[in-house]
């Protein structure tokens, strides 16, 4: 692993001695983790980059929601998955406050909202129709939930609102939040055995969707101001009456200062763009593969020269 990681900065040293010139401030650059993997090994592989560039980088552990005020206040330099379904909000409200910017969209298309693998389908034919999904609610029901189905959502820190989306729509659903988004691998997982009828919380792009094939519950469909204006929305008197977007975005963030003092980095950031099946690798490197972050970044830009070159110049 050592040569590898040395025979990587020397790649990206050479490519950068011919592409980047300008001198960056020797502050770290920080950026976040969150806690879900492709965000992860994304900023290691963003961060080995600025390394090698001669960079200084700190990591840090930050909350998905709280991460957009510490970029407008330049505690933290960077953001880079912002996904339009969970953290858009967030993102909106701390531009309006000014101290930070888009930095420019991935080519990936996001989705993230119920989800069920097929299997669950078979016991439920009405699917994806919520409608559907509501009349066979008994089939989800555990002893947590009584006599309501159960939904399995995200870490309560990813702001889905799905119990608001429950009582807006009158769904005879109890929302159970995961600790992690290993513990929703874990639930299909667990499920797969005897083909137990589940329906998680889940996103694209993720390694999940080439194990398990699924689809998405369709709502209503989104309409901007779902989450602001009760009268958008088939219920006039809630919130959150609608799906998210299915063609969300995924954005990068940056600190209004970055550009100033880590000019070259700054460059790079505007460049990188990673799609779908990008990110997807980098989640199954950790999630199915078991590598580290560190480690699965390096195999990520080993496999990815000339994508990751191409930022360069």
């Amino acid at each position: 692993m050592k040569l590898r990681t040395i025979s990587l900065a020397v790649a990206v040293s050479a490519a950068c001695s011919t592409s980047v010139a300008a001198a960056d401030s020797s502050d770290p650059i920080v950026i976040p983790i969150h806690n879900w993997s492709s965000q992860i090994v994304m900023s290691h592989v963003v961060g080995q980059i600025f390394e090698s560039m001669g960079n200084n980088v700190e990591f840090v552990t930050t909350d998905s929601q709280a991460v957009y005020e510490s970029v407008r206040l330049g505690d933290v330099t960077l953001e880079l998955e912002v996904w339009e379904g969970a953290f858009g909000a967030s993102f909106r409200a701390a531009l309006e406050k000014g101290g930070l910017h888009d930095a420019g969209d991935h080519d990936a298309v996001t989705r993230e909202d119920w989800w069920y693998p097929m299997w669950t389908k078979d016991a439920c034919p009405g699917l994806p129709s919520w409608e559907a999904l509501n009349d066979c609610a008994d089939l989800f029901a555990t002893a947590e939930t009584g006599s309501k189905g159960r939904y399995l959502d995200g870490p309560v820190d990813w702001l889905k609102h799905g119990q608001e989306r429950v009582a807006a729509l009158g769904m005879n659903f109890q929302v159970v939040n995961a600790g992690s988004a290993a513990a929703l691998w874990a639930e299909i997982g667990a499920a797969e055995a005897d083909k137990k009828p589940v329906v998680v919380f889940n996103w694209t792009p993720n390694f999940a969707e080439a194990v398990w094939p699924g689809e998405f519950v369709e709502f209503p469909v989104w309409v901007d101001g779902c989450d602001k204006d009760p009268a958008v929305g088939p219920n006039p008197d809630a919130l959150y009456d609608c799906g998210n977007p299915a063609n969300g975005y995924l954005k990068k963030a940056a600190w209004d200062g970055m550009e100033g003092k880590w000019p070259a980095a700054y460059g790079v950031l505007s460049k990188i763009s990673f799609t779908n099946p990008q990110i997807a690798e980098m989640a199954k490197f950790v999630d199915i593969d078991e590598m580290e972050p560190e480690e699965a970044a390096e195999a990520w830009l080993e496999a990815n020269e000339s994508v990751w070159q191409s930022w360069l110049n």
